[in-house]
């Protein structure tokens, strides 16, 4: 099909860092392997549908500044196929393996629910079509529970068990649409699902019926054998002062009490962890040690600022951090690099929205590279591991093994007198990153 809205941009290739055109990677080459797997096939990037193709650019002190040319079209319908067709364009151009929507950002609300879902079926046939010639697969998909104001009291934990039942019947369609278009995964992200004041907020209720909706959704998924990973994604407020899905240990801690950890895994958003005041690299990693790493929203906060900004990640320091626990994990599976980031307000061309995906795209594959050099040259692994030596021999190794408890490990004490003071190392580790970072 030829393009109609990016036909002045060619197909973006690998260059090399000494390269200086804008429209070209520096670091990410999809075909380049590292430990026998493509780059492309580590990285697993994807479009996020809602910030690149229905952002317009507006904040809460001032309109809409991006004016999209496929934003023209009367009828809704017809604009969400122009929007599409677009994204498509977006996505060839890059060479994007994925790309992910919720439900409402890819075709319109209707009067009713079955006109809405009349709409998206429209939508879906038309992706369809694309995705017959086209390489990029769908990641995940979700559904959208918390524009409409049905959901102002939240979807799942709503006090009022109709608008449960309008979720479970949208979630209901999601999944299908998931199964129709071969998504690898389905996310649940907590939109309204938390509480404004705890003065009319029954949390008991409210947390017995969200784990109920995550088990029917389980249940129905297996119904119709929709086999795609399922992942929540943690926040801890925005838009809800407190949202029941916090942080990474919340999630696990919910999981667990509600029979749901083999159930589920993590889809962790870098700037959702810094808004719960840890870094991005600390939520993958209590992900990951609990064995729930499943996916990542790919995108950075401004640390000056005390809300979810959703930027294009540039911060290679953190970028390895994150590549570090990914490559810990093993990869991440079904999941991958979402880019669920958005161009600032004053980039409102369409350029930019090329350039954005780029510096992303460039970010996370010379973060890789870092991170899979450290991991091999050992010096980190290899002072962590003498740092807890004492766990490995003696009387650590008797306390890992159980056979110690307070009154033998009080004469223990008694008999070995003041521990001996060690150095954490810190700076030098730092250095040593650096020089890894660097070289």
């Amino acid at each position: 099909m030829a393009k109609k809205y990016l036909s002045n941009i060619k197909k973006i290739k690998f260059e090399g860092k000494k390269s200086k055109n804008p429209f070209a990677f520096k670091f990410y080459d999809p075909d380049e392997k590292i430990n026998g797997k493509k780059m492309k096939d580590h990285l697993r990037f994807a479009v996020a549908y809602w910030h690149s193709f229905r952002g317009e650019g507006g904040d809460p002190f001032g309109s809409a500044t991006i004016d999209r040319p496929w934003e023209k079209f009367s009828d809704e319908i017809d604009k969400a196929k122009e929007r599409m067709d677009a994204a498509f364009e977006l996505f060839d151009i890059l060479g994007m393996p994925y790309f992910c929507f919720h439900d409402r950002d890819i075709a319109p609300e209707g009067d009713t629910l079955a006109l809405t879902n009349k709409n998206l079926d429209i939508i879906v046939k038309h992706i369809k079509e694309h995705m017959k010639t086209s390489k990029t697969k769908l990641l995940w998909d979700t559904a959208n529970l918390f524009s409409n104001p049905r959901f102002m009291h939240g979807a799942a934990t709503s006090p009022d068990a109709d608008v449960f039942a309008y979720a479970a019947a949208q979630v209901k369609k999601a999944l299908e649409v998931g199964k129709e278009l071969g998504a690898e995964n389905y996310v649940f992200w907590g939109g309204r699902e938390g509480y404004e004041t705890l003065l009319n907020t029954d949390m008991k209720l409210e947390l017995d019926s969200l784990a109920r909706f995550l088990h029917m959704a389980c249940d129905y998924a297996k119904k119709i054998k929709f086999n795609a990973q399922f992942l929540i994604e943690p926040k801890p407020h925005e838009p809800t002062k407190h949202q029941y899905d916090f942080d990474s240990a919340t999630v696990i801690g919910f999981l667990k009490s509600y029979d749901l950890m083999d159930k589920f895994k993590l889809n962790i958003e870098a700037n959702h962890a810094t808004l719960a005041r840890h870094t991005f690299h600390h939520d993958l990693r209590v992900a990951r040690i609990n064995g729930v790493l499943g996916s990542i929203d790919a995108n950075q906060g401004d640390l000056l600022l005390g809300w979810d900004t959703d930027q294009f990640p540039s911060n290679i320091y953190w970028t390895t951090l994150a590549m570090y626990e990914v490559i810990k994990n093993g990869g991440l599976g079904r999941g991958g690099l979402n880019f669920d980031a958005k161009v600032r307000r004053g980039s409102f061309e369409i350029d930019d929205l090329v350039y954005a995906h780029i510096s992303g795209m460039d970010s996370f594959a010379k973060a890789y590279k870092v991170a899979n050099s450290l991991i091999k040259g050992g010096e980190i692994d290899k002072f962590v591991k003498e740092r807890y030596a004492s766990y490995s021999k003696g009387i650590g190794k008797s306390i890992v093994s159980g056979k110690e408890g307070f009154a033998s490990l009080e004469k223990y004490a008694l008999s070995k007198g003041e521990p001996k003071k060690k150095s954490g190392r810190q700076e030098l580790l730092e250095t040593i990153f650096n020089r890894y970072l660097f070289e």
